[in-house]
């Protein structure tokens, strides 16, 4: 079992040790190519995954709930840890809401449940992005209004997205294999940014980054264990929510740091130290999940 989860968390190291070492030597300029992630590339992966993908909302109405729950319920966990440790809140708090539900999350979700696990980790991925897009968004930039969050891509991806599994509606493959192709370019880039960013991290912050690394599984695990019995959850949903819950912070986090300029090296970080750990944490938490 640990050389499997092992075995997905490695391509995830992996990438991001590309980026540094590609850093150490040319010290390139990801601002653009991050500007294009969040703009182009992540829309194009969101509406390729929820436009091939059909499920009932109505089914998993209480599963999206208890991500809300999940995501707002660690915010109120981290804060106080924050204020403790001297963090700003805008650093330290979006780490530990939204994890790594899209490259770590749903592939582990199959591995573990199998394939008929995949309509219910899309919808906690599409819950968690949303979220992410819009509360997350106001953390970060207090002045973002309800209008402009919704003209985000992301979220526009996400609505279209959704539109086209309700009403199966599909795209000519001319157009989608485009499509398909910007989005699969997405999660290694953000990866390889993610790396080129280590360069200038100071090692000091890795009392952050340590604290990150326990508080988000923790924090995720405290408030998805009760929600899900709260919630009579379904015995698969329940477990996907604790899996979930355990998941490291997502890499997308760095990504919108570095776009608000909201201290990006510390939550890389964040992020990096919580990739590390989750090759240890996870295995202790599905024994439990199952």
């Amino acid at each position: 079992m640990i050389s499997q989860i092992f075995s997905i968390v490695f391509p995830i190291l992996a990438i991001v040790a590309a980026g540094f070492l590609y850093g150490r030597k040319h010290l390139p300029n990801m601002e653009a190519g991050n500007k294009i992630t969040i703009d182009v590339l992540l829309p194009a992966l969101i509406f390729d995954v929820l436009s091939s993908t059909s499920f009932d909302l109505h089914e998993y109405q209480s599963l999206s709930l208890a991500v809300c729950i999940m995501v707002l319920g660690s915010a109120m966990i981290a804060w106080p840890v924050a204020a403790i440790a001297g963090f700003q809140f805008k650093t330290f708090l979006p780490p530990m809401m939204f994890n790594n539900s899209a490259n770590m999350g749903i592939p582990l979700a199959v591995f573990t449940f199998g394939d008929n696990a995949l309509p219910a980790a899309v919808v906690m991925f599409v819950t968690m992005n949303f979220l992410h897009f819009s509360v997350g968004i106001r953390i970060l930039n207090p002045h973002a209004s309800l209008w402009s969050m919704l003209r985000i891509p992301m979220i526009m991806s996400t609505l279209a997205g959704l539109s086209f599994s309700i009403m199966q509606w599909h795209l000519p493959e001319l157009i989608m294999t485009p499509i398909k192709m910007l989005g699969q370019i997405s999660i290694p880039l953000m990866l390889f940014a993610l790396g080129v960013r280590l360069i200038d991290i100071d090692w000091k912050d890795w009392k952050i980054g340590i604290t990150g690394a326990v508080i988000c599984p923790l924090s995720g695990l405290m408030i998805s264990i009760p929600a899900g019995y709260l919630l009579d959850l379904p015995d698969l949903q329940y477990s996907m929510l604790i899996l979930f819950g355990a998941l490291p912070p997502a890499v997308l986090n760095y990504m919108l740091a570095e776009r608000y300029d909201q201290q990006p090296r510390r939550v890389a970080s964040i992020v990096l130290l919580g990739n590390f750990s989750s090759v240890l944490v996870i295995p202790l938490v599905l024994p439990f999940a199952l």
